[in-house]
């Protein structure tokens, strides 16, 4: 499929404004499969991902006997991607998308998916394939240790000791740490457990901005009446009060906006189109001790659509301090004050419903 005119736009505004080796392809979908393409966009652009991706790729051509897995399907995409002759055009990304569907019934449908859903299903089956194939250098009888990180925070860790699982190099880009802290209010004992993340879900609310959704997210709750936390100092049950905080921010932090909300009026799901204001820059002070720790937002996915169970999903991408915007196949520079027509509507109902759902930052490195 060639883009035609669209095309040869792209290639102009491009001009050289971008490196050499650089390359902008539009990804066909297979009948809904927009949830699937504005993900890998917006990975394949998260460099170092996307390195180690090829690294990957390069050190395990193998002559075709092993079994095709997501991992080598996804890094044979990424190495069609980056080793195309022409800057833009289209690739089909069929193989990674029957690999997806035969991996995981949900996915099999053509029905709307969730991309939040599929980048979790995604990172989880990477870092398990990665797993396994680690114990089976060390040991081969080891099987993997199959640390799943699930929708949102996960893995408790209690005062057990236990051995530390292998940590591969997706876990090096997108796992953070935070602590679940509950302080006893009678003897004032501070009870810390570890969880680790790939993503944060959060919770938004109307006119409001991601600082101020970091911010209640890691406000402090006092958990009383039925609530009320069993203190192992006390031995009883007592009035507590608990907050999270991020003990180590992850390489990429992937926030996801809870747009889909369950109304029990109304027995199904409805999408909020709330106005969340996303900065391009994100500075983590309220929710972390280190309170330098700065982050550049590089890919958005967009939610377009009224419902959680019909649309279509779209990324912007920002590539060499230029932001592009990936439409299935459809690949056009923007400008970067486009951005903010993605936050969300002021007004309940609106003709606007194109809104960011899962945005992806990277960490700058030791600026304050």
């Amino acid at each position: 499929m060639v883009m035609g005119a669209a095309g040869s736009k792209l290639e102009k505004a491009l001009g050289d404004q971008f490196p050499e080796g650089e390359r902008y392809f539009g990804l066909e979908n297979f009948g809904n499969t927009c949830y699937c393409n504005s993900v890998l966009q917006a990975l394949y652009f998260c460099l170092p991902f996307r390195e180690q991706l090829l690294e990957y790729y390069a050190n395990n051509k193998t002559g075709g006997e092993a079994e095709d897995n997501l991992l080598t399907c996804l890094a044979d995409l990424f190495t069609q991607i980056s080793s195309q002759k022409k800057k833009t055009g289209v690739i089909a990304p069929k193989r990674f998308v029957q690999r997806v569907k035969k991996q995981n019934e949900l996915f099999r449908s053509y029905m709307h998916q969730d991309a939040h859903e599929f980048l979790n299903f995604l990172l989880n089956e990477l870092v398990d394939i990665l797993e396994k194939e680690n114990a089976a250098k060390t040991s081969p009888e080891i099987s993997s240790s199959s640390e799943k990180i699930a929708n949102g925070p996960s893995h408790p860790q209690g005062n057990g000791v236990r051995k530390e699982p292998v940590s591969t190099w997706v876990h090096k880009c997108f796992q953070g740490i935070l602590t679940n802290e509950t302080r006893c209010l009678r003897c004032e004992t501070v009870t810390a457990r570890d969880e680790t993340f790939f993503d944060l879900s959060l919770d938004i609310e109307q006119n409001s901005s991601i600082t101020s959704c970091l911010k209640n997210f890691s406000s402090t709750e006092t958990l009383n009446a039925e609530d009320k936390f069993f203190c192992d100092k006390c031995c009883s049950l007592q009035e507590a009060q608990k907050r999270m905080k991020i003990k180590k921010p992850p390489n990429i932090l992937v926030i996801h906006l809870k747009r889909f909300k369950y109304i029990e009026q109304l027995g199904r799901y409805k999408k909020l189109s709330y106005r969340v204001v996303f900065p391009l820059e994100l500075k983590l002070s309220n929710t972390i001790d280190n309170a330098d720790c700065e982050y550049s937002l590089f890919a958005v996915v967009v939610h377009v659509g009224s419902g959680p169970n019909h649309g279509h999903y779209v990324s912007l991408v920002k590539s060499h301090n230029h932001w592009l915007f990936f439409d299935d196949e459809n690949v056009e520079m923007i400008d970067e004050s486009m951005i903010q027509t993605f936050f969300g509507s002021t007004q309940e109902y609106s003709s606007n419903t194109d809104h960011g759902y899962i945005l992806f930052y990277e960490r700058l490195g030791g600026r304050s």
